[in-house]
């Protein structure tokens, strides 16, 4: 829960707004947290995946005539990772698995890596068509900078497993 405030404090910090009119930007951070804490869970999802959306939008500077597309391309690259992803089971402490467990879940680990790159390379195609590949480009590198900060942001030590 947490973690969605920080990620919600970051996206109104880039005057990013939301569904009912909010002024997510002129919001005290108490103000903001009574409203989401008000939502349903679905509702903050979908809040969550607006200011996604916003974020990318006006990052790529995408062309208003391509920005549905583009945002339809990219909500199904963005599930389509999370299915791949669901796929290999992280809650494990490697140190309690035998040899053989650990090989398994080793090759799962690679499985799933490539699975996620595949996936990338065919929206990769698809996203081409809609906007120039050095936004294509842009799109992932500005997409692993985002992975990267959420990685410094997360307590050491909490995770037993790793990720793919």
């Amino acid at each position: 829960m947490k973690k969605l405030f920080l990620i919600l404090f970051a996206f109104c910090s880039l005057g990013v707004f939301a569904q009912k009119d909010y002024d997510w930007k002129k919001m005290d951070p108490k103000q903001r947290k009574e409203i989401i804490n008000k939502m349903s869970p679905e509702e903050r999802k979908a809040l969550l995946i607006k200011f996604r959306n916003n974020m990318v939008l006006e990052q790529l500077n995408i062309d208003a005539d391509d920005k549905e597309e583009f945002t339809k391309l990219y909500n199904e690259y963005m599930d389509k990772q999370k299915q791949i992803k669901s796929q290999f089971d992280s809650d494990f402490n490697p140190e309690t698995l035998s040899e053989e467990e650990a090989k398994t879940k080793l090759n799962q680990s690679f499985d799933v890596g490539q699975q996620m790159l595949d996936n990338r390379k065919e929206y990769a195609e698809k996203m081409q068509k809609v906007i120039p590949c050095q936004k294509v480009l842009k799109l992932f590198n500005s997409e692993s900078m985002m992975r990267d900060k959420m990685n410094e942001r997360k307590p050491h030590g909490d995770k037993k497993g790793s990720r793919p």
